[in-house]
């Protein structure tokens, strides 16, 4: 009986303590819900990743100043939610070390929210695997290498692929330039092979017979023995795979070899320093696909223009230039919507998957397809009196 009771004075000792407990709990002040933390007020940072020195300058003096133009619209009309923009520049010379550098300072800098860059293909490709494991959005305005966003989900590009491209001006040169034969003349890049390639495929499916390829190094500035042998095949064509700094010398040293062929180029090649550094003479009358042109958009595209040369003392903006401008168009709609967040950014580029919900902006709208490419026209340029403008015939 005696152990009974001590039992139970047990149970009642417990109930009573919980009960005291509760009683205390129930009285003392209730915290106040969690409310996160406050919103941030400081600018969103924005990176830009390519080469503002080094031979490949001015794709990224354009660009930037393109960039430039459109983030300055947006501070001016109030920011995004208040918010003013900011850009942090990166330059890493086109060149695949300096790119993997700048992608992980980029990476690591957790008040970037995301990256424009880079330019070029090989230096794009470097950087994935940083912006990948940070997860940190990322949208090139030019590099077209097919690889470039298959290899990475963070990863988007408002600018066609060199598949695309590549076929696309084989085809305009049998069909439209009515070119029977033609040489292939590339640099040793991501960039160009892939081009190189892409072309090649294009004109055996139109019967354009390749009847030579010949291939450069970076840095290369005598090009006179592969011109030599193109001058004995004389082909109705050369297309050159590569970027404008070694195109504008080809160009040149063509015309002091006496080459009549007709030259044609891609993206890498259709920028004004071409011009520049071939001399006027030599580069006229040259061809090059290009994802953008001035004449053809019309409207709000030749405002752009129109303002560009005005504020860049008459600098003449190209493709990469408007590219870059829509770039930054494309991850402010997508901060806008989904928060300044990576991830909620990342996930807003991946839902413009449709013309209805892409971004509208002066090369047009940019929508995304399950990898991250964009589906998009190309048109052809042609030089006329030292400067690039669209050629009288397009294909669509």
């Amino acid at each position: 009986m005696k152990k009974l009771l001590n039992f139970r004075l047990l149970i009642f000792i417990s109930i009573l303590a919980i009960s005291s407990a509760l009683i205390f709990a129930a009285c003392e002040k209730k915290p106040e819900p969690a409310t996160g933390p406050e919103e941030a007020t400081g600018p969103i940072k924005i990176g830009f990743a390519g080469p503002m020195s080094g031979d490949a300058a001015a794709y990224g003096e354009i660009i930037r100043n393109g960039i430039m133009m459109k983030i300055e619209e947006i501070n001016e009309a109030g920011g995004i939610n208040g918010r003013m923009l900011e850009l942090v520049v990166g330059d890493e010379l086109c060149d695949p070390k300096e790119a993997a550098t700048i992608a992980q300072k980029f990476a690591s800098d957790k008040e970037i929210l995301a990256v424009i860059g880079h330019v070029c293909s090989s230096a794009t490709l470097a950087a994935l695997p940083y912006y990948k494991d940070a997860g940190l959005p990322a949208v090139s305005p030019t590099a077209t290498n097919v690889d470039v966003c298959k290899k990475s989900e963070w990863m988007f590009r408002d600018v066609y692929r060199d598949d695309f491209q590549g076929e696309f001006i084989a085809k305009y040169a049998k069909e439209v330039l009515g070119l029977n034969t033609v040489a292939v003349f590339h640099e040793n890049n991501d960039y160009a092979i892939g081009l190189m390639e892409a072309f090649k495929k294009g004109a055996e499916e139109v019967g354009l017979e390749v009847v030579g390829v010949e291939s450069y190094v970076k840095d290369t500035v005598d090009f006179t023995p592969q011109l030599t042998k193109f001058k004995h095949l004389a082909p109705d064509g050369i297309f050159i795979a590569g970027y404008y700094q070694q195109g504008g010398l080809i160009l040149n040293q063509a015309k002091k070899l006496g080459l009549t062929s007709q030259f044609m180029g891609a993206d890498g090649l259709n920028n004004p320093e071409l011009i520049e550094i071939a001399g006027k003479e030599a580069s006229e009358g040259f061809i090059a696909s290009s994802p953008f042109v001035y004449e053809a958009a019309g409207g709000e595209a030749l405002k752009f223009k129109k303002d560009f040369e005005a504020k860049y003392d008459g600098m003449t903006p190209d493709w990469m230039a408007a590219n870059g401008y829509d770039a930054v168009g494309i991850i402010a709609k997508a901060i806008e919507e989904c928060g300044a967040d990576r991830a909620k950014i990342r996930e807003c580029l991946a839902g413009m998957n449709t013309e209805e919900k892409g971004y509208k902006g002066i090369t047009g709208v940019t929508f995304f397809d399950e990898n991250g490419d964009c589906l998009k026209p190309a048109y052809v340029s042609i030089i006329k009196a030292g400067e690039f403008v669209a050629a009288e015939k397009q294909m669509f």
